[in-house]
């Protein structure tokens, strides 16, 4: 019974996998918010190199990967894919539980996938220092990685109440040379105007990309990158899924069911969309993105044009939103904390391409509890959405008596979340599902785009 699934060094993905070309319809125009016109190159070249923007707006479904952006995934990739046997006997179930486990990164999770390539595209194009937002702190760990391996300074804004909840990804980030700051902050004029408003204020990722995109605005050798949510951030993700389906197809299998925590959108992209390019040609498989009860992006938001941040600084995008205004509860989930969703993702759930469900908290704990003992790996709290989600589908495999093969990406290792398994294990945590009617109000606000 094989275990481990791996790939030799020379099977890394050589290309990244565009989903533009396949989706079910013409992809919707990013609007400015200064002059309310689809955005033009111009205005994006002030946070974006020139080869991240081709790639934003590319329509070519294979993209290159650059050798020194290959020779750095080295360090990691092909990460390896999992058969769970010890967790089936454990559920009884007749269901394969497969996972692709992305823990294996110097960072600990996904993000890497696209920190390496975004540094290295701003070093080509002679830019010293990038900004950027965290929440749970993964994604600034993996830009203050790859900064420091490309020579390039680093400017983090870490959501305030994930700053303190998870103190060692900030060390993480100051280790490899990364400036840290708590936000919102008295660096920007964004983060003081909110201040001003709320000196305790626990900020959101909305409230942090408006700092980050402010730093970069306003200082000509900075860039801006982002984590997740554009089009090239799901694009670089792809090397998941595309290795997945080569190490699936060492096994003889394939799954009929393809599972990822939601947040922004990166890492469920990642796994499900080179799957989503043989559902495009026929193929019967599903694919399950899974957040959190309290930031329910894709299962109680709408389908609208809506600015990125909270500082209506990014530009409009048509996705699947909760209102900028949102200030989501402080969940240990801190990664799955956005009020939007890619506007690729939210596309393909408008259309009725993927699937999403909302679980809470001390559920998905659960799971990953059970998935610790048996399999050993501690899943990081966004992570054990993803887990608790494939053991359902598992438990209704058994419920029904069907074989079903199960696919799941395991997006990153708990080890510096602790303090969130503590609340757990201590009864805690608490379970929050975010009502409808906050929802509602926050969604007034959403700016008035004509088509």
């Amino acid at each position: 019974m094989q275990t481990k699934i791996l790939l030799p060094e020379d099977k890394i993905p050589t290309r990244w996998y565009n989903i533009i070309p396949d989706l079910p319809g013409p992809l919707q125009p990013v609007i400015s918010p200064r002059t309310g016109q689809p955005v033009t190159p111009e205005e994006m070249l002030a946070i974006f190199p020139p080869s991240i923007l081709e790639q934003e707006m590319s329509n070519q479904r294979w993209i290159d990967i650059p050798e020194p952006v290959r020779e750095i995934y080295k360090l990691w990739r092909p990460a390896p894919l999992f058969r769970a046997h010890r967790l089936e006997q454990a559920l009884g179930t007749p269901a394969k539980i497969y996972y692709k486990y992305e823990g294996v990164s110097p960072a600990g999770s996904h993000k890497p996938n696209s920190a390496i390539p975004q540094a290295y595209y701003n070093k080509v194009h002679g830019i010293k220092r990038l900004a950027t937002e965290t929440g749970a702190g993964q994604w600034g760990s993996s830009l203050a990685l790859a900064c420091s391996m490309f020579g390039l300074e680093c400017t983090i804004y870490m959501v305030k109440v994930s700053y303190f909840q998870k103190p060692y990804r900030k060390s993480l980030m100051q280790l490899w040379g990364a400036t840290v700051h708590p936000s919102p902050s008295p660096h920007t004029e964004a983060g003081r105007a909110l201040l001003a408003q709320d000196p305790e204020n626990s900020g959101s990722l909305g409230i942090a990309i408006s700092e980050a995109v402010e730093d970069a605005a306003t200082h000509g050798d900075t860039n801006y990158a982002l984590g997740s949510v554009l089009n090239h951030v799901c694009l670089h993700q792809t090397v998941i899924g595309l290795e997945a389906k080569e190490q699936l197809q060492l096994v003889g299998d394939y799954p009929d069911v393809v599972i990822a925590c939601c947040g922004g959108g990166s890492n469920f992209a990642g796994i499900a969309f080179p799957f989503l390019a043989d559902r495009a040609a026929g193929k019967n498989v599903r694919c399950l993105a899974v957040e959190p009860a309290s930031c329910p992006t894709l299962t109680k938001g709408v389908y609208a044009f809506d600015y990125g941040d909270t500082a209506k600084m990014a530009p409009i995008a048509k996705m699947y939103t909760l209102g900028h205004d949102f200030m989501p509860p402080g969940i240990h989930a801190g990664g799955l904390r956005y009020h939007g969703e890619s506007p690729l993702v939210s596309q393909l759930y408008e259309a009725g391409q993927i699937e999403a469900r909302s679980l809470m908290q001390t559920a998905c704990f659960e799971g990953a509890l059970l998935f610790a003992k048996q399999e050993g790996i501690v899943p990081a709290p966004e992570s054990s959405h993803a887990v608790r989600a494939a053991i359902d589908e598992a438990l209704l495999a058994k419920e029904e008596g069907k074989e079903k093969t199960i696919l799941f990406s395991l997006s990153g290792h708990g080890f510096m979340d602790m303090a969130a398994y503590d609340s757990y294990l201590s009864g805690a945590l608490e379970d929050y599902e975010y009502p409808a009617e906050l929802v509602q109000e926050s969604l007034k606000s959403l700016p008035k785009v004509v088509m």
